[in-house]
């Protein structure tokens, strides 16, 4: 069977054909890192539209890394699956340690992507939120509890590719879920791709470069209303 997206990049630009009813609107696309932010470029560039970056962290299982438990993101946003955590017998303190460190690494990566540059407002705008895959849809749901705090106008997940039963169940949490490939059994995200490799801190600080943004600098090449994100812990 031929992969049917050669890289991230064609995969974000056949994804910006089905997004283009979204053109003339404000609108935000949110890659989530790392291979999101370089789906969501193409997605930018082609409806003209403002990109920035959405941090978010899988909280894997202790001894299962793979299976998430849960998921953080910006602003103490904390999601949680509950028949994980009770199924697979986490304790509280392995919870709350495995929090830590991935608030520890997403924090850094608020300094290495971001900088000084404060996160975008979003209130009333259409967001548009973009990886290059969903699995479980761990950390698709924490992105969306972030995003959904300051009152976007519109949610709007953008992905290439989605396991289908985790589609169903995202389609209730936004307002639109655009997917190119929604396979029953997905495998893996990488199986879905001619080339995928792992990408860099350094790659995506160049895609968002590309894009008119210079973390640390606060400033864009498109003019951005900026705003903490807001606090929010769901379980």
């Amino acid at each position: 069977m031929m992969s049917p997206f050669t890289d991230r990049a064609s995969a974000g630009r056949a994804l910006a054909t089905k997004l283009e009813h979204l053109r003339g609107r404000d609108v935000i696309v949110l890659g989530l890192p790392r291979g999101g932010v370089a789906v969501a470029y193409e997605v930018a560039q082609a409806l003209g539209a403002t990109l920035d970056v959405l941090n978010v962290r899988k909280l894997g299982v202790p001894w299962h890394e793979e299976l998430a438990m849960g998921a953080i993101g910006a602003g103490s946003v904390r999601v949680l699956n509950n028949d994980i955590i009770m199924s697979m017998g986490i304790r509280k303190a392995d919870l709350e340690k495995t929090t830590a460190r991935e608030r520890r690494e997403l924090d850094r990566r608020e300094r290495t992507y971001r900088g000084g540059r404060p996160a975008p407002t979003l209130h009333n705008r259409t967001v548009i939120l973009v990886d290059d895959g969903i699995a479980t849809g761990a950390t698709v749901r924490a992105a969306i509890e972030v995003v959904r705090t300051q009152q976007p106008s519109a949610i709007v997940l953008a992905v290439p590719v989605v396991q289908r039963s985790v589609a169903a169940e995202l389609r209730r949490d936004v307002h639109d879920l655009i997917a190119l490939v929604t396979p029953a059994d997905l495998i893996a995200i990488g199986v879905w791709y001619d080339r995928f490799p792992q990408l860099t801190d350094d790659d995506v600080r160049s895609t968002l470069a590309r894009s008119g943004i210079s973390a640390g600098t606060g400033s864009s090449a498109r003019a951005q209303r900026t705003a903490p994100y807001a606090e929010f812990i769901k379980q």
